[in-house]
């Protein structure tokens, strides 16, 4: 359990909820917070959309209801591993910290699994477009969203259709996607490769034009409306009969009555501190930005065969989607960004671009794909709000929206169990 400390250097006061992580859950949340009329107190170690948040594929990918652990999986991950054109990576160093990790994120390659985690995260994006809209609309965050389709490109309809169930479930969450071939494809969309024979187009999605300066401004309306944010690192909780009432920081303590862990990928000794070990890894994830490119697509699309994504931002493409496992602290790795090179040339023949930015960040990865979403078990006032994986942008002010109402005791229709922290306890 926490130290217990004396509450001093107080910052905040009894009535304060303190939201810890501002990428876009925990700012989502801070707002939502603000709007039901609590005093909310932000605070991050560097600032606004300082990880993942910045680095995402951008896109508002509602249809995102089927996880990695597809049935079949296991059996592919030792091809993939090999293959140098995969988009997974292994640290081989880190393998064995991992195990007890991936040994139970496999045990989800069901189809039984992949549909019940597939319902659980459908409430979360598949009204994404509406939720960023919500919670953006009349501020400066506002112009930052732009409506778009998505498109999953393949080799041809064959391969577009080789997964069933895949697309049962978006199907299920956001309707049937249109086929296009060849030529419609070409009319709809002459960049890409003649290689690429197949899109499904999903309508009614949604990219983020600069994630960093989306969440970024989203947080100011959050300050000018009242909210103060506090630059500063969660060290320790100071628990009392087993009730919040302050947090320890490197500034000095916060005194408040409820807390919002959003701290992604760094949330797991948080947890434990809280007496919760949660089985959650890094996915290290790499974007590369292509800058002043003389080809941009129409619209956000995910190339299947090397699935990553590229998304049209204001002045660069960004091409995210590979994976490496290897932990937190390791540096960059060159290979994933080189497959990304490669991938996007092969994908859209001529492309050429002025100049390149790179990036590494960390998605939250619990062992079940479902995020954490709820109260922690056995500390009155401590709430999660992390472990999104790969929808993070997308389902970040549906996830805050649902935080907010739990602490401000509105009635929701949804079954909130499924996100429950405790179904890691032991």
């Amino acid at each position: 359990m926490a130290e217990q400390v004396e509450n001093t250097n107080k910052s905040g006061s009894a009535d304060t909820i303190a939201v810890v992580g501002a990428g876009i859950v925990g700012v989502s949340t801070a707002l939502w917070l603000q709007r039901d009329g609590h005093n909310v107190v932000l605070m991050d170690r560097e600032g606004p959309a300082a990880g993942a948040s910045y680095g995402n594929g951008a896109v508002l990918a509602r249809c995102s209801v089927v996880p990695i652990t597809m049935p079949g999986l296991l059996s592919q991950i030792p091809g993939m591993l090999l293959d140098r054109n995969s988009p997974l990576f292994m640290r081989w160093r880190y393998l064995p910290k991992l195990l007890p990790w991936l040994v139970r994120y496999m045990a989800h390659c069901t189809t039984s699994e992949v549909k019940r985690i597939s319902a659980a995260l459908t409430p979360i994006v598949a009204d994404s477009l509406d939720q960023h809209f919500a919670l953006a609309r009349g501020t400066e965050a506002e112009k930052f969203i732009k409506p778009s389709d998505y498109l999953f490109l393949y080799k041809d309809r064959a391969t577009a259709m080789s997964s069933p169930l895949a697309l049962e479930l978006r199907s299920a969450a956001v309707g049937e996607p249109e086929i296009l071939e060849h030529e419609a494809l070409r009319a709809y969309d002459p960049a890409f490769s003649n290689d690429i024979g197949c899109a499904l187009r999903y309508p009614d999605h949604g990219y983020i034009e600069d994630p960093g300066g989306y969440v970024t401004a989203l947080a100011k309306v959050f300050e000018e409306q009242g909210g103060r944010f506090v630059k500063s690192e969660l060290v320790d909780f100071v628990i009392e009969n087993g009730t919040l009432t302050a947090l320890v920081t490197k500034s000095g303590n916060i005194s408040c009555k409820n807390c919002v862990l959003s701290t992604g990928a760094w949330s797991k000794p948080f947890m434990k501190k809280l007496g919760l070990d949660v089985p959650l890894e890094t996915e290290r994830g790499y974007h590369l930005e292509l800058i002043n490119p003389n080809i941009v697509p129409r619209a956000p699309v995910m190339v299947a065969s090397g699935r990553f994504v590229i998304t049209p931002l204001k002045g660069r493409l960004r091409l995210a989607g590979v994976v490496e496992f290897g932990g937190l602290d390791a540096p960059a790795s060159k290979a994933p960004i080189e497959l990304l090179r490669t991938q996007v040339r092969a994908a859209i023949p001529g492309l050429t671009w002025e100049s390149e930015r790179e990036w590494l960040g960390h998605r939250p990865a619990p062992s079940d794909s479902i995020p954490l979403l709820g109260p922690v078990p056995d500390v009155e006032g401590v709430y999660a709000a992390f472990g999104h994986h790969h929808i993070g942008l997308t389902g970040g002010p549906k996830s805050g929206r649902m935080i907010a109402d739990l602490i401000s005791g509105k009635h929701s229709n949804l079954d909130m169990g499924v996100y429950a922290p405790a179904r890691f306890a032991r």
